[in-house]
């Protein structure tokens, strides 16, 4: 994920690691997830028997709401679904994530 973050041009030092941002998801109004899925899957935690059992996520499914960015409905690496994306919170935006946050972007600003 730095990587990704790194590519991006993100600063590190205004990145949170998992440990310090699970904590305040309880608090959050909205989490607006760009793209992920794996980490982001709430089966890591709730599901025994996934292929990504105990895997480390960020637990955004406990804030208010979660818009997730993707381009569709595809599995992330693990080929797992991802219940997140069916939670009664959470809501879909399907497309490119630099053009829907331009979208959204302007009708707000």
């Amino acid at each position: 994920m730095n990587v990704l973050l790194a590519e991006a041009r993100v600063p590190y030092d205004i990145v949170y690691e998992m440990d310090e941002i699970n904590d305040d998801f309880p608090n959050i109004d909205v989490s607006i997830i760009i793209g992920a899925n794996d980490i982001v899957n709430p089966s890591a935690q709730d599901d025994p028997n996934s292929p990504i059992a105990g895997m480390p996520v960020m637990e955004c499914w406990k804030g208010k709401t979660t818009i997730v960015l993707k381009r569709g409905m595809a599995t992330g690496y693990a080929g797992v679904q991802n219940p997140l994306f069916f939670k009664e919170n959470t809501r879909m935006y399907f497309g490119d994530a630099k053009e829907s946050l331009d979208a959204v972007l302007k009708e707000i600003l």
